[in-house]
Parts: structure tokens; C-alpha cells; sequence
């Protein structure tokens, strides 16, 4: 094969194609890319909004996959970016580098089974049955309504992939016609296996150069053991800001008595009537010990749990040898068995793994070093409580350090990687040795011990910054003679301040709020006060939301956490970003508690390494909301005077983009009246 172009010219050749602009950040990261993956070092890059980072990673990843016929594997956190890179960068990429590759580079996107629409279970006579709290008129005849609509769209689609039925559907609905791997009969067993839209999904991404997929994916390839994603040598991470939490979700469990009794519903017909009965009669029992004790993190088994768990252990094992697979037929009626055998071993299993999990965690006597952290929860949802045991890792550093960074190149970016100016605490999240002697405190972030053999497990960072001038773009202002947030809600002093930015600003406010009751509260007091429309996250959908703001540029928008992340509006209609406090996590978190504790039996400081930490990402990500092109102008406003006066402030703002700094309200006011006018 003749040698391809190098990656700058192959990136020149595809800007100029796409019609865009050559950007020294976007040279310098794909570079940098390029050469990780030929010295085989991980990287982490942390890439500024408008750096052009996808095309920077894609570029070297299409020319190594052509190369070398190894399939490269992107990773991205949300649904919009993995849409973005599949519909509109990878088709224009692959055309555009056609020529000096030699070929069109393939491409694929790939999820999890249960991501798409099941044949054998949409055909199937035997119906999933809802869950007991759905047993209200409305509910069921909704949900009847959203999987007839299932059933029709199945003729329509080509992928069966749930991100195309618009409009969506709920989560109960998509159960019906949806399997987990875990319930899956297989290829070879199933009548509709020919036609499995997640079978051609992996087919697909087996031929493919590179394969699109999500963090969740990654972590089930990780954490299972099972081979889900094709063979690659090459991983790329983008938002790899929030991977730990993404792998954190894969591997937490969750076992409440509502799950073992419908288990048993699954095994009714299946197995002796005898065995369906201890199971509900472990449910009941498993159900009266949880009302009994009050929802909070376990620092050991509570009393009178421990036999409870053993018979849901017991009940679920006796179940699951009475289900063993008795082997397929091709005909209808044994197949439907046999579907509805391998769905009801799938709930088995996880019952009993489940209550395995929780009577060993507290094996191991230092919290510290123990696997699981363990909490009773307890959520209301339609007015229905439910109370539940979940148990969710201490630490994923250890997992993705010997089942990510063991087995592949990996390459992590986001445009928020730096926590108080260094990649270290990410980094030990991540399960990789710290690049700074003097990191001490983040060095045992997420309650990880920092790995210190940073001769084998070689990786190095890069800030290819970002094309935003943001001295002379943005405002940080700091309200410093506001007092401190305290917990019973704004204060008339952080309301009039809102109010007063706002009117400078003539509306253009995004609003970002620790809490909805803070959101609604400022919405309902601003909507009296202003003469500009005040929009709340709940009134519509997010992108509905999203749109009116964009489209009227005097409308504000108040939201919380989603929101955080989930903006992009450039242009003036968002002139000023309103964080009403420091983003610290709730002291009752159980897990992070739990690792700011596992921090500080290590002689280190919990809170700066958990809590700050925490902060701090949510700060970059909430700040970053106000410059999205090189043409914006703006104010970020924090009303928590704590940035300005705590000892940890200057950690928090050293990971916030260098916007010119001021606590002079004076300024701002007329700072924003200026946007104002020279909007209009």
C-alpha cells in the first residue's frame, strides 16, 4: 500500500473541503493524536470550544484505520454528539479524504442491544407486563398507545434503532419491544435472527474503520468481559469529563422488592409454583425489612438484613437452577418458551447477583478498601414510594485502568479536562498514575488510591486552548458583597441581583441553578419583576426551551443541572450566565461521601479532592455556556461570594476559562447595558 498523506495535510485537505478554516489548536491536537497512536502513549487533550476537536481526532483515527485495517473506536457521552459525528462529520470526512486515503473510510455506530427494537419480541404472543405501579387507567392506555405506535413504525424502519422514532417514547413503552443482552436467545436460536437490527449493528461495526458508540457501551465491554465492541487498538474518549460517572451508572446495582416480584412473574408457568412462591415470599419479606430503616449509606449490614438477603439469595438461586436452559426448537411455540425462559433467568440473575453483592460488601473491615459503596434509596415517582438498595463501586480507576488503558491506545478529550489548572485529578479517576509529584489531594479523587508506577502505564496531556479571546470576550464577575448561600433558598439579596442583571442585559440570561426549587423560585419572583418573557426548564421539553431562548433575544431561560451542559446558543441572545451558587455536590450523597471519607483515611483532604473537584467540572462546564463562537461577547455572573473568599476560590476559578475578572457590580451593569445596545 502507498504511504497516505501525513495527518496535516490530510486535515488541510479536509477543512478546505468542509469549508471551514485552519485553526492552530485543531493542527496541534491532531498531531498530537497522530503521535499517540503511533508511540502507542494514552493522551489527554483538553480542546476549547471551537477548536474543531472531532475532525481533530477523526483525521488521524480514519488514516490509522485505513493503514492498518484496525477498527478505531469513538466514544461519546451523549446521544447529540454521537448523531452529529455519524449524520453529518463522518459522511462529509469520508468524501472529502476519499482520494489521498485511496478509499472511502467506513463508518458505523453501535449501542447497546437494548437500544434496539427487539423482532422476536415485538412478534412474541407473550407480553411484558407493566409494572405494578402502572396499574392506572391513563398510564396503561398510554402505554398501549406508544407501543402500537412500535408496532407500526417497525415496518418503516431499517435499523430499529429507538433514537429514530419521533416522537419518542417512554421507557416502559420501549421495554415491550426491547431485550438486554442478558435476555437475548441469540442469533442462532432465534427465528427472526437473520433480520436482528442488533445483530446487523455488529456486523456492520465490524467491517467498519471506525465505530461510533457511547460511554455505557465501553463500560459493558469493560465490565462484562464479554467481547461487545469490535476488535480495536485505538480507543478515543470525547467528553471524557464524564466518563467516570458514565462507568459509575453501568456498574451500580439496584435491588428493591418490586423487581423480585416481578421476576417471579417472569418464572410463573416456567418452573414449579413452589419456587415462585419463595420468591414473592422473599420479595414481601425483602420489602418489609426496607420500610423498616431509614434511607442512608450502610456503614455495615443493618440488623435482621443479612437472613433476609440470604433467602432472597437462596429463593433467586433455587429459581434460576429450575430455569436452566433445556436447549430450542425452531418451532413457534418453543421458541416463545424459550424467549420467555432466557428473560426470566436474566432477572433471576441479577436478583441473586445482586443480593451476593450486598451481603459481601462489608467483607473487607476499612471502608476504605471496600469494592461497593451501599445505600437504601428511597424515590417517589407518581406519587408512588420506592425504596431500594443500591450499591455503586468506590472506585472505576482500577477497572478502566486494567480493561480500558491495558488493552488499548486511548486518547480522552473534552473541552473540560483540568481541575485547578492540572489533567491529575482526572486522571486518577481514570486509574492512571499522576504527571505531578505536588497532586496529592486529587491524586485520590473518586477515593482512589494513585497508581504510582507511571513507568509502565506511560500518558501525557496537552491544552491546545481554545480560538476564544476570553479576557477580552467575557466577564467572570464575581458577586463578592452578596452574603453566602445558606439552605433555605435564594435570598431577596440574590434576587434582586438577578433582576438587575437581567434589565442591564434586556433579558439574553441563562440562568443555571444548584436546585429546581431554585430555579422555579427565581422564575416565579423574576416573571413579576421583568418585562422580558422567563422561561423554566419543565414548562416544555429541553430543546423546546432551548430554541425559544435562541430565537428571542429577549427571553431568559432558568434551569438546572441538565442545562449545565446541554446549551449551546451562540449569538446574542445569550448575553449573561447567571450560577446562582457553587455546584458542590449534597453532603448527603452517599457515594461521594463515601469516597471523600476513603480520601481522608489516606491522610488526604476529602473535600478538596471530592467536593471541589465535583465543583469545579460543573463550574467549567457551566461557564462555558456564554462564548460559542469567536463573535461572542458576554458576562458570566456567580452569585456565591465563597469564590471570592474561600480559601478553595482560587482552585475553583484557576479551572475556569481566563475570563477578565471583576467583583464591581458597577462595571458589569454597564458592561451588559453596552451589549445591550450595540445588539440591538
Amino acid at each position: 500500500m502507498p504511504e497516505l498523506p501525513a495527518v496535516p495535510e490530510l486535515l488541510a485537505t479536509a477543512v478546505q473541503a468542509l469549508g471551514g478554516k485552519e485553526r492552530v489548536g485543531q493542527v496541534t491536537m491532531a498531531t498530537a493524536v497522530d503521535h499517540a497512536i503511533d508511540t502507542k502513549e494514552h493522551l489527554a487533550v483538553q480542546a476549547g470550544t471551537g477548536t474543531g476537536k472531532s475532525l481533530a481526532y477523526l483525521v488521524p483515527s480514519l488514516r490509522h484505520a485505513v493503514r492498518t485495517g484496525r477498527t478505531v473506536v469513538v466514544s461519546t457521552a451523549t446521544i447529540a454528539l454521537q448523531r452529529q459525528l455519524v449524520d453529518r462529520d463522518l459522511p462529509r470526512l469520508s468524501e472529502a479524504l476519499s482520494k489521498p486515503l485511496g478509499r472511502a473510510a467506513k463508518f458505523a455506530i453501535l449501542k447497546g442491544r437494548n437500544n434496539y427494537l427487539c423482532l422476536n419480541k415485538i412478534n412474541s404472543v407473550i407480553p411484558e407486563e407493566p409494572e405494578a405501579e402502572l396499574f392506572d387507567a391513563f398510564a396503561i392506555s398510554r402505554l398501549g398507545r406508544e407501543v402500537q405506535r412500535l408496532n407500526e413504525w417497525v415496518s418503516d424502519t431499517e435499523t430499529g434503532d429507538r433514537d429514530e422514532v419521533v416522537p419518542g417514547v417512554t421507557d416502559r413503552a420501549w421495554k415491550q419491544v426491547s431485550v438486554s443482552s442478558r435476555e437475548c436467545l441469540g442469533k442462532s436460536r432465534c427465528p427472526f435472527g437473520q433480520d436482528c437490527f442488533a445483530e446487523k449493528a455488529r456486523t456492520e461495526s465490524a467491517q467498519a474503520d471506525v465505530v461510533v458508540t457511547n460511554h455505557a457501551l465501553l463500560a459493558i465491554d469493560a465490565i462484562s468481559g464479554i467481547q461487545v465492541l469490535p476488535e480495536h487498538d485505538v480507543v478515543v474518549i470525547d467528553e471524557a469529563h464524564e466518563l467516570v460517572d458514565r462507568v459509575t451508572g453501568v456498574a451500580t446495582a439496584d435491588l428493591a422488592s418490586s423487581a423480585i416480584t416481578a421476576a417471579a412473574r417472569r418464572c410463573t408457568k416456567l418452573i414449579d409454583e413452589k419456587e415462585v412462591d419463595r420468591l414473592e415470599g422473599a420479595a414481601e419479606a425483602w420489602h418489609d425489612v426496607l420500610e423498616e430503616l431509614p434511607a442512608a449509606r450502610w456503614e455495615r449490614l443493618p440488623d435482621g438484613v443479612a437472613p433476609v438477603l440470604a433467602l432472597v439469595r437462596d429463593a433467586a438461586w433455587n429459581a434460576r437452577t429450575a430455569l436452566a436452559p433445556q436447549g430450542g426448537t425452531t418451532q413457534q411455540g418453543d421458541v416463545e418458551t424459550a424467549a420467555a425462559r432466557t428473560q426470566a433467568l436474566a432477572a433471576i440473575d441479577e436478583i441473586h447477583d445482586s443480593a451476593v453483592r450486598a451481603l459481601t460488601a462489608f467483607d473487607e473491615p476499612d471502608p476504605a478498601k471496600r469494592h461497593d459503596v451501599i445505600w437504601l434509596s428511597a424515590e417517589e415517582m407518581r406519587g408512588v414510594a420506592r425504596r431500594s438498595l443500591r450499591m455503586a463501586p468506590l472506585s472505576v480507576g482500577g477497572l478502566l485502568r486494567s480493561r480500558l488503558f491495558g488493552t488499548a491506545t486511548v486518547v480522552l478529550t473534552s473541552a473540560t479536562l483540568q481541575i485547578g489548572g492540572s489533567f491529575d485529578g482526572l486522571a486518577i479517576t481514570w486509574g492512571l498514575p499522576a504527571q505531578s509529584s505536588n497532586q496529592v489531594d486529587p491524586g485520590m479523587a473518586n477515593g482512589a488510591e494513585a497508581p504510582g508506577d507511571a513507568d509502565k502505564v506511560r500518558w501525557s496531556s496537552l491544552d491546545v486552548g481554545s480560538p476564544f479571546d476570553h479576557a477580552k470576550s467575557g466577564i467572570l464577575y464575581v458577586a463578592k458583597h452578596l452574603p453566602a448561600p445558606g439552605r433555605d433558598g435564594l435570598a431577596p439579596a440574590y434576587l434582586d441581583e438577578i433582576e438587575r442583571l437581567i434589565k442591564a442585559a434586556g433579558g439574553r440570561t441563562l440562568g443555571l441553578f444548584s436546585s429546581m426549587r431554585a430555579a422555579k423560585a427565581a422564575t416565579e419572583a423574576l416573571r413579576e419583576r421583568l418585562d422580558t418573557p422567563v422561561l423554566c426548564q419543565g414548562d416544555d421539553s429541553t430543546g423546546a426551551l432551548v430554541r425559544k431562548f435562541a430565537d428571542d433575544p429577549e427571553t431568559s431561560l432558568f434551569g438546572t443541572l441538565s442545562l449545565w451542559q446541554g446549551v449551546d446558543v451562540p449569538g446574542p441572545s445569550l448575553s449573561l450566565v447567571i450560577l446562582d451558587r457553587i455546584p458542590f455536590p449534597r453532603p448527603d450523597d452517599p457515594l461521594l461521601t463515601a469516597r471523600q471519607r476513603a480520601v481522608e483515611s489516606r491522610g488526604g483532604n476529602g473535600f478538596m479532592a471530592i467536593a471541589a473537584n465535583h465543583a469545579a467540572l460543573l463550574l467549567a462546564q457551566g461557564t462555558g455556556r456564554l462564548l460559542r463562537s469567536v463573535d461572542d461577547r458576554g458576562v458570566v455572573a456567580i452569585l456565591d461570594s465563597r469564590l471570592a473568599t474561600a480559601r478553595y476560590g482560587g482552585y475553583l476559578r484557576a479551572s475556569l476559562p481566563p475570563y477578565w475578572e471583576t467583583s464591581n457590580p458597577e462595571v458589569v451593569v454597564k458592561a451588559l447595558k453596552r451589549l445591550t445596545e450595540n445588539a440591538v
